[in-house]
């Protein structure tokens, strides 16, 4: 899967993960003491959708933050997520009410974070590194590491603060990406047995998500929420038809906030009737 992430800025697997990543870091946030953010495949940070409008293929954004942009009634997360879209696009300059740039993980992070709260945001690609390195102005404590993500566990836990954070979010574009997240994933745990995990990926044909749940499953690292939402309904068609998160070590009754808004969520971006949202325990919690 070529995932040039310009082109795919602001769909709806991109309205699904920050809407989830900005609930997860507000949860953490419920304790005074400060937290790690670790993104391990953090992108540029901000993305121009206009590009996205020229490049000779109809952009993804408009069956995602466009059907929410001016949606009324939703879900108070979504809505919050919507609020945080439109300030952002203020702060760049952007005429009120109109919808230009999106931001990556990075960015929605560092605009939540508080002053003690860290970010460490790796990005391998020279190009994207140095534009995340210009986006990473919104915090006082994120710094960009040229590092391959895959490496970050290792190098960057466990943390000073003893809490983390940590996203991983590949762009699946090798045949073994799924087998290297579980094994980053294992590092992470290994090093914060108690960190938070949110590891992304696609529902695609293409992406065989087996080889992350057997290691999860099987070795029972940690109580393990899965999250897997539909927009439309599975073919064998390469692209996606939904995504998913698999969340180890969620915050307490994240599964029982969470399924009702993604459930609306689901319905306001479904393509067909196969559209939907699933919440399920992989590895239960203990009693």
């Amino acid at each position: 899967m070529n995932y040039r992430h310009s082109f795919h800025a602001g769909n709806f697997a991109d309205v699904f993960k920050h809407v989830l990543l900005r609930e997860l870091v507000r949860a953490m946030q419920r304790k005074p003491k400060p937290f790690l953010f670790l993104d391990t495949h953090a992108g540029r940070g901000r993305y121009d959708l206009a590009l996205a409008e020229s490049g000779g293929r109809a952009p993804e954004w408009p069956d995602g933050i466009g059907r929410l942009w001016n949606a009324p009634d939703l879900p108070a997360p979504v809505a919050d997520y919507v609020a945080a879209v439109r300030g952002f696009n203020r702060t760049c300059g952007v005429a009120a009410g109109t919808l230009r740039y999106y931001p990556g993980s990075p960015v929605f992070a560092q605009l939540l974070a508080r002053p003690d709260d860290r970010l460490a945001l790796c990005e391998l690609q020279p190009e994207e590194a140095a534009a995340l390195d210009r986006e990473s102005v919104y915090a006082p404590k994120a710094r960009v590491y040229p590092i391959d993500g895959y490496g970050a566990p290792r190098a960057l836990l466990p943390p000073l603060e003893r809490r983390a954070l940590v996203l991983i979010d590949p762009p699946f574009e090798a045949g073994d990406e799924m087998s290297r997240v579980a094994g980053a994933v294992e590092e992470a745990l290994a090093r914060s047995p108690a960190a938070v995990v949110a590891v992304w990926y696609p529902l695609s044909a293409r992406v065989a998500t087996a080889p992350l749940f057997r290691l999860l499953r099987e070795r029972r690292l940690a109580p393990t929420l899965i999250s897997e939402f539909r927009v439309r309904a599975d073919s064998e068609d390469p692209g996606l038809s939904g995504c998913g998160m698999a969340l180890i070590n969620p915050p307490w009754q994240f599964d029982s906030a969470m399924r009702p808004v993604l459930a609306q969520l689901a319905r306001l971006l479904a393509l067909d009737n196969g559209a939907g949202n699933r919440m399920d325990w992989l590895v239960p919690e203990a009693p």
